[in-house]
């Protein structure tokens, strides 16, 4: 039985309330969220993600990334926030500023950039999307800047100071705020 069909028959066997939570090898966490193999491959955050009490006086939509926190922020209003974790750049490659979110991509390709290849000369030149690409299942970009907020298929550095001026954030968490944030949302980046 392939593999996209052992999915389907315990994605069915589940919903229909019979036959065990796993079934031809297949864990129903990869399918139903939070299994090894989804999006993440290799875990949940170590920072869970949860909503939280944020008086402040932004529009609801708007994103606030506390980076000596290692903090993002989704304001929801009425006072409350989704806080995640994040993964925030390395001493030398932290910054702050008021952006837009200008595009939205899931699974995108990655083309390291010219300044990042001079430091890292065993980068590909290009990568297509997928779990191996180092943008993960999505990637939110901040205006005409060369930064993103994006998934990692490395969540044992979420909350960790390690990338070159992105947001990392676990691929659950990442499509959880791709999907709540439209292109054009303000994103406010404080040190």
């Amino acid at each position: 039985m392939t593999r996209a069909l052992a999915l389907l028959v315990a994605a069915l066997a589940f919903l229909a309330g019979s036959g065990p939570s796993r079934a031809q090898g297949v864990d129903m966490r990869d399918i139903m969220g939070g299994g090894p193999n989804f999006f993440s491959r290799g875990g949940a955050s170590p920072i869970p993600r949860e909503t939280v009490y944020y008086p402040a006086n932004y529009a609801p939509g708007t994103i606030l990334i506390d980076t000596a926190e290692r903090r993002l922020y989704l304001i929801l209003g009425n006072g409350q926030a989704l806080r995640y974790g994040i993964g925030v750049g390395r001493d030398g490659f932290r910054w702050s500023g008021v952006h837009r979110v200008s595009a939205k991509k899931e699974w995108p390709d990655w083309t390291p950039p010219a300044e990042m290849l001079a430091r890292r000369r065993d980068l590909p030149r290009h990568m297509a999307g997928g779990i191996e690409n180092p943008l993960g299942a999505r990637a939110l970009y901040l205006g005409s800047t060369l930064y993103r907020i994006h998934g990692s298929n490395e969540p044992e550095t979420i909350g960790q100071a390690v990338s070159s001026g992105c947001f990392r954030m676990t691929n659950e968490d990442v499509t959880d705020l791709y999907n709540r944030v439209s292109i054009g949302a303000t994103v406010i980046v404080r040190n």
